[in-house]
């Protein structure tokens, strides 16, 4: 067995795991109740329809201007939905041309964008109401106001008879958006006090003498304050996609991190001792890894095209993006299968090993609540096709109100401050330690939870030998 630094998880009674659990429970709950009462996220304009009457069977161009922007805005996404005659289930293709100017303060109009984005979308309409498509998706704002100048060739034909075109402006809320720096912001604190204050209880024990969730978790608590997001103000002070670019970054890092610790945990409960990289890290960090790199890569493309083309889609206007989630769902259900091959290995072998039993007990309970809660909001947000067009984010993925994104940050925040709670050192830690390795006072200083709950250092081969010396001696004197 391994000599491992104390865990407040040993001292902790059935009614402390249950306090534990139920104050996680209320600041969660907390959290949910601010988000519903928060602003919505996404704001919608809609501008006045467009009949075909009126402009030459849409073939003239359709010039668009936004009201007055800010950087609270934070994106904009133009999106268009056309309004039939009659109710005929129909399914074409789009063509269209869009070409975007920026309005300067002195009311100049520079075209921001050199050439005209030919561009052909999928249209499919089951009624009336054609599925709405997204004309362009700006993601960060540089000017206060746009022109935009859409044209649509052989749009309009007896077959596909147009009453009118609905083109609405979506942005972020700027309520949202002071709501979201503020939470941030709150967030960065108190996981910047927890980190100090973790990496204060465990500053008298030496690294080598760290459990393995001591060590992880003085690696995944930095990685949550980059994952709240300290330079996440810089988005409304530059106009530039760096900040924005940095936070995905940051967060793709971070729940990589997270899948990495469950399995390193999970098995480096089984395995004791000297873990090493080839053998032990290695295999974990190549599954996560290329979760990891298709995620950002995915990601990045979708930003440098988005740069050089704000009419740009992955999801339509390139083939590689079926071949990309193919891999991606390929390599999560190799990271599900591992993981539940970890836990249902660790669960056989160290059910009989109370010190390892509550270590695994602990951390699977939490974890189960916290994936049940993820699984139920993602579901609530998306339905049954999460799978199907929602892979990175683009309008469909984004929250849709305060809730939403308070519960998803919320909910990782304090399940790491938890973890945090239960794996630091208690406050006697050092003199409990002390006392458990002097056999003399060993008997005298065992709690009741030590003996239900079990301790590792009662397991240690030195204090069994110690114990088999003595009952052997015992032996022999009545002899």
């Amino acid at each position: 067995m391994e000599l491992i630094a104390p865990m407040r998880l040993y001292t902790l009674s059935k009614r402390h795991f249950v306090l534990v659990f139920i104050v996680f429970f209320i600041c969660f709950g907390v959290i949910v109740l601010i988000g519903i009462a928060g602003p919505e996220i996404i704001s919608s304009r809609a501008l006045p329809p467009i009949s075909p009457t009126t402009k030459g069977n849409l073939t003239s161009p359709l010039k668009l201007q936004t009201p007055g922007l800010s950087t609270y805005n934070q994106e904009l996404w133009l999106t268009c939905q056309f309004e039939q005659n009659s109710v005929v289930e129909i399914r074409r293709n789009v063509s269209m041309m869009v070409t975007i100017s920026g309005v300067m303060q002195d009311t100049s109009v520079p075209n921001i964008r050199v050439f005209p984005h030919n561009h052909t979308r999928s249209l499919h309409c089951a009624n009336r109401l054609c599925d709405e498509i997204i004309v362009l998706h700006l993601g960060y704002l540089n000017y206060t106001e746009y022109v935009i100048i859409v044209t649509f060739y052989n749009l309009v034909s007896s077959e596909f008879p147009i009453k009118d075109v609905n083109f609405t402006l979506k942005m972020y809320n700027a309520s949202f958006s002071q709501v979201e720096i503020w939470f941030r912001f709150i967030f960065v604190v108190f996981t910047f006090m927890v980190t100090c204050l973790f990496a204060h209880s465990l500053r008298k024990f030496s690294m080598r003498d760290w459990a393995i969730e001591q060590k992880w978790m003085s690696i995944l608590l930095p990685l949550l304050l980059l994952y709240n997001d300290p330079f996440f103000p810089l988005s409304f002070l530059v106009s530039s996609w760096f900040p924005g670019m940095l936070d995905d970054l940051f967060q793709a890092i971070f729940l990589c991190a997270l899948l990495i610790f469950w399995l390193c945990v999970y098995h480096g409960f089984r395995v004791q001792g000297e873990r090493k990289f080839l053998t032990f890290y290695l295999p974990k960090l190549i599954i996560v890894g290329l979760l990891w790199l298709a995620a950002v890569t995915l990601g990045i493309w979708q930003t440098v095209n988005e740069l050089h083309d704000p009419t740009y889609q992955y999801r339509v206007d390139t083939s590689n993006f079926q071949g990309m989630k193919i891999f991606f769902l390929i390599v999560g259900s190799v990271y599900i299968l591992y993981l539940v091959f970890l836990i249902v290995r660790a669960c056989s072998e160290l059910k009989n090993m109370p010190y390892f039993d509550l270590r695994l007990k602990f951390l699977t309970g939490l974890t189960f609540i916290v994936l049940i809660i993820s699984i139920v909001i993602i579901y609530l947000r998306f339905g049954a096709n999460i799978l199907q067009d929602n892979f990175v984010a683009e309008l469909s993925t984004h929250y849709q109100n305060s809730a939403e994104f308070l519960s998803f940050y919320g909910l990782l925040n304090f399940y790491l401050y938890t973890l945090a709670y239960v794996y630091s050192p208690s406050k006697n830690a050092v003199y409990e330690s002390q006392l458990k390795d002097n056999p003399a006072f060993s008997m005298l200083n065992d709690s009741d939870d030590d003996v239900i709950y079990g301790s590792d250092y009662e397991e240690m081969p030195l204090q069994n030998g110690r114990a088999n010396k003595s009952k052997y001696q015992d032996e022999s004197d009545s002899d």
